[in-house]
């Protein structure tokens, strides 16, 4: 079966951090884009950092407003995908989902393209 499983969500205090991981089963996530998506209430889903799959376009993309405090990266041998939060802002508050896809690339990568969805973590940084 194959699906992807989110983790590492909680309250934060603005200003702290957070570890989000996206493990997946039953594909090989290397060959996988995985995107992290948030949505608030209210608002439509986003996207915040992306890590390609490995290829011509491979790379990182990140979105304008968590540039310098969040980062992605990918553990290949425990098949996982993490995000490292800092800095973390009220308006960070979000269920964060991540999302594969192995049609695209990150430039462009939007939610209609993926082809697998976690079942989100809850963020929440308040004071």
């Amino acid at each position: 079966q194959l699906q992807l499983v989110e983790s590492g969500g909680g309250l934060v205090q603005p200003g702290g951090s957070l570890r989000l991981s996206c493990a997946a089963s039953g594909f090989t996530l290397d060959y996988y884009t995985i995107g992290w998506f948030r949505q608030a209430p209210g608002k439509e889903r986003e996207g915040v950092p992306c890590i390609s799959r490995s290829g011509v376009g491979g790379g990182t993309n990140y979105a304008d407003s968590v540039k310098g405090r969040f980062t992605i990266s990918r553990d290949n041998a425990k098949n996982t995908v993490y995000l490292q939060m800092n800095s973390l802002k009220p308006e960070d508050t979000a269920v964060y989902y991540c999302a594969a896809s192995i049609y695209v690339y990150c430039a462009g990568y939007v939610p209609r393209d993926a082809t697998y969805w976690g079942q989100g973590t809850q963020v929440t940084v308040s004071s």
